[in-house]
């Protein structure tokens, strides 16, 4: 009876999301026009219980979903595939999202509960433009709710019942799979959140500052949580694929980045917006193309065209739905952007020597590269489809992409330290001069230290140099207690930035690589290590079996041990490599136990990887500076006078 509970409650938001889109409707048109007396008025007050229930409906759904998961109730087909009664718990619970129709459901989710915090927390906006915003979320909703339904049903039943479960990927079972897709889920929502306000604010022809208050907060929060997801997936794909790479730019890989590109974009322009009144049209815009992306990484994933470790394996029927929907809601959407971005106003106009035209020049370079991204992701399949075949890989990207977002490193320096509508480029000159002397005595140290490192690599390491000089400028000079907790938030995420960024510059250009045959007792060098394979011996797992490495470790006088392993699952008969990493300041030793080779000597792949944990401690420092910035912003909104306050800080 849970399953049917769960599909009831499915079918019962399902009606009430499509309640909301007619009385939202209804509502606006009706106080519109100002003939309809209380019944457009009743007609609006219901728009915000509904989405309350409407989400408690489907959080009760999922909550449905999971518990059959963790009876591992076999009778429900979606179990019976992707579960087994000998796995682990934590992976009986995060295979209710780590498959097609469960991950789905969570979308949804999380969807309806972003509906219900809105109507319950929202109160910046205008009645009529929030009730125009819930009503585009009901739409949004009522598309994945239909896709559920009718091509994805998460609790279809299995007569008879199997005696076992076919089990989980194996290379899902780990704790990144409890935690990397809901983080995703939540930014890739936070974007259509931020889709149904724009939409809300076209309606009711409310494009300003007051709108741009209320989709911050929300285009923060799932910008911060895609770049927890996007960092989070990347150590997971490093250590579990065995690959020793950190980002493969792989399709699925670049359906994460297209949309935190967009999203970054949108948060830079929103804040002109919200503080300056500026960039009207173009925030609207980019809450459209943001999403657009978050719907064109849910169509490559879904829709079988691509064949990737990331991508679910499903009918392609499925996805020409969410194609279907893409058009439907990206085309409604500059359908509604071209009629009514006429009717609005320019907003505040600033010199081209300012910050917000610094904010310009970085929203112009992240959709350059979100265009490049874009097209490099979608060109071999349009090509596959006209029987060519084709491949877009880390060559392309990195002589693309590369450049220009050294280009945008720049910028990301400069924009800080520009005054806000107007400037002088003698005095912003100044202010960078200690962040360019820096980066030239970074470049030149390099140079001489280690010459063969590329171009790239070189200006990757320098500039990273500086921004983290630019980074903290804004503090120069400053009461380091009395500092606006959101400018802590921007210090923190520019100087995340360059972390991230000196880690992928060293570990392109220092990298080392030892791959051989190895006999018991041997020796191999790789960095500063030593590594001496002792032995091989058979361990078993909790649903698993697997030959382990012992080796032996040398750095200097310290020695220790690891054990890489090679895994084999029987449900579903699979071979996974689990590699042995060990960490310490300057680096990683990252070694993985190969096949057996002729003369009992096994296969050792080992690298040494300088700086390269700097990439993800650079992703937790952006996102630590989003929710800086976030809590910053929301504390300083629930302050009387803060818009006083605010026009001081920016001034």
């Amino acid at each position: 009876m849970i399953a049917e509970a769960g599909l009831a409650a499915l079918w019962l938001a399902a009606a009430l999301a499509l309640l909301q889109l007619v009385a939202a409707t209804l509502g606006l048109r009706m106080t519109r026009t100002e003939t309809a007396g209380a019944g457009g008025a009743e007609l609006i007050g219901a728009v915000r219980p509904v989405a309350v229930v409407q989400g408690l409906l489907t959080a009760f759904a999922f909550g449905a979903l999971v518990l059959v998961f963790v009876r591992t109730d076999l009778s429900v087909l979606l179990v019976a595939q992707n579960s087994h009664s000998a796995k682990p718990m934590l992976y009986k619970v995060a295979a209710a999202w780590g498959n097609h129709e469960g991950s789905m459901l969570l979308w949804v989710t999380v969807l309806g509960l972003a509906g219900a915090a809105i109507a319950l927390l929202e109160k910046r906006l205008d009645p009529r433009t929030l009730v125009a915003t819930l009503g585009g979320q009901a739409a949004i909703a009522l598309g994945f709710f239909a896709f559920l339904l009718i091509a994805s049903n998460p609790f279809a039943r299995l007569d008879p019942a199997p005696a076992e479960g076919m089990g989980l990927n194996p290379l899902l079972q780990d704790p990144g799979l409890a935690f990397h897709p809901p983080t995703l889920y939540f930014g890739y929502v936070g974007l259509s959140v931020a889709f149904s306000f724009a939409i809300g604010a076209l309606v009711t022809r409310d494009v300003g500052p007051q709108f741009a208050r209320a989709m911050r907060p929300w285009v923060l929060g799932a910008w911060i949580f895609l770049t927890l997801g996007i960092t989070a997936g990347s150590y997971w794909a490093y250590y579990e694929l065995g690959w020793g790479g950190w980002w493969f730019w792989d399709p699925v890989e670049n359906a994460s980045l297209m949309p935190w590109l967009a999203a970054t974009a949108l948060l830079h322009s929103v804040t002109v917006l919200a503080t300056r009144d500026g960039l009207r049209a173009w925030t609207v815009m980019l809450a459209v193309v943001a999403f657009s992306m978050s719907m064109v990484g849910t169509f490559l994933v879904r829709s079988g065209i691509l064949t990737s470790v990331h991508a679910f394996a499903v009918d392609p029927s499925r996805g020409s739905f969410i194609l279907a929907l893409l058009v439907l809601y990206i085309g409604g959407a500059l359908t509604l952007f071209g009629l009514r971005i006429g009717t609005v106003r320019q907003g505040t106009t600033f010199e081209p020597i300012s910050r917000e035209a610094g904010l310009v020049l970085n929203n112009l370079l992240l959709s350059v590269i979100l265009g490049i991204v874009l097209i490099g992701t979608l060109y071999p399949l349009v090509a596959q489809a006209m029987d060519v075949q084709l491949s877009v890989g880390p060559p392309f990207f990195n002589k693309t992409v590369g450049p220009i977002a050294l280009l945008l490193v720049v910028a990301l320096a400069a924009g800080p330290l520009l005054r806000w509508r107007r400037d002088d480029a003698r005095a912003l000159g100044r202010r960078m001069l200690v962040p360019a002397v820096v980066t030239g005595v970074v470049l030149v140290a390099v140079l001489l230290l280690a010459p063969e490192t590329g171009l790239l690599s070189l200006l990757g390491l320098a500039l990273s140099a500086g921004l983290a000089v630019a980074s903290v400028a804004p503090l120069w000079g400053r009461n380091l207690r009395r500092a606006p907790l959101f400018t802590w938030g921007m210090v923190i995420a520019h100087l995340g930035v360059a972390v991230s960024l000196a880690g992928m510059a060293s570990e392109s250009a220092f990298t080392r690589e030892v791959l051989v045959a190895a006999g018991v007792g041997e020796t191999q060098e790789v960095g500063p290590y030593r590594v001496t394979l002792e032995g091989v011996r058979p361990v078993i797992g909790p649903n698993w079996t697997a030959i382990e490495g012992r080796m032996r470790v040398e750095r200097g006088s310290s020695r220790f041990w690891i054990a890489p392993q090679q895994r084999y699952f029987a449900a579903p008969p699979t071979e996974t490599s689990e590699a042995a990493i060990t960490s310490a300041l300057d680096g990683q030793l990252y070694v993985v136990l190969g096949q057996a080779s002729e003369g009992g000597r096994r296969q050792l792949r080992l690298w040494w990887k300088p700086l390269v944990t700097l990439i993800w401690l650079g992703g937790a420092l952006i996102a630590i500076g989003g929710l800086l910035s976030l809590v910053g912003r929301l504390w300083r909104e629930r302050r009387p006078g803060h818009r006083a306050r605010d026009a001081e800080v920016l001034a």
